[in-house]
């Protein structure tokens, strides 16, 4: 009998392969053939599932934030409400393996989606997801009575947004001056200043 393709499994197989691929290279390396290669699948296989360039990286990055979506949804939040931010944070922050690898599809996707009209929608709804997250955090602690008194709450969100990018960035381009102990440190302090002192 003819071995039984798990497809899902497949194309998450591909999508793996394809993260690897931009993660060694950039995204110019990110050709329908070098995939293939890297899946071990023959490039016809890989054009069964994704007809186009622009198909496979949309659900290579709809994977990304798949997982980080999961990881997130997994977090114990009995624990201390600002440790509970912290950890939720650290989960789109390049501080492991995976999530490095996770940030440099992400930052990569977003620079190839400035040029291909057909990769827009997804960078825009994975940043407003994204930036829907931080909005979480400000909020409760507004709600919560945590946060400290007249706190703008739009100005707060994208300012912890644009802090998370920049350390991000950083810490993926220079983790020699910026390392995870930093990072952890400055994202720690950050959170703290958004708290009434008697909270803390």
């Amino acid at each position: 009998m003819p071995k039984k393709v798990d497809h899902v499994k497949q194309r998450e197989k591909i999508a793996v392969a394809t993260w690897n691929v931009i993660a060694k290279g950039g995204m110019e390396k990110a050709t329908v053939r070098n995939i293939a290669r890297e899946a071990g699948v023959s490039v016809g296989s890989l054009r069964h599932y994704f007809s186009t360039q622009a198909e496979l990286l949309s659900f290579a990055m709809k994977l990304v934030s798949e997982r980080v979506s999961q990881r997130i949804n997994e977090i114990d939040f009995s624990m201390p409400l600002l440790d509970a931010m912290k950890r939720m944070i650290r989960e789109v922050l390049p501080l492991e393996d995976d999530t490095k690898k996770e940030m440099e599809v992400w930052f990569a996707f977003t620079q190839k989606a400035l040029s291909e009209p057909e990769l827009q929608p997804l960078s825009k709804e994975v940043y407003l997801k994204m930036r829907y997250g931080f909005e979480q955090v400000i909020k409760t602690l507004v709600k919560l009575d945590l946060a400290r008194p007249n706190i703008n709450v739009e100005l707060e969100v994208d300012r912890l947004y644009a802090l998370i990018d920049g350390l991000a960035i950083h810490g993926l381009m220079h983790p020699e001056y910026l390392s995870n102990e930093m990072i952890e440190s400055i994202l720690d302090s950050h959170l703290k200043s958004l708290c009434k002192q008697e909270v803390l």
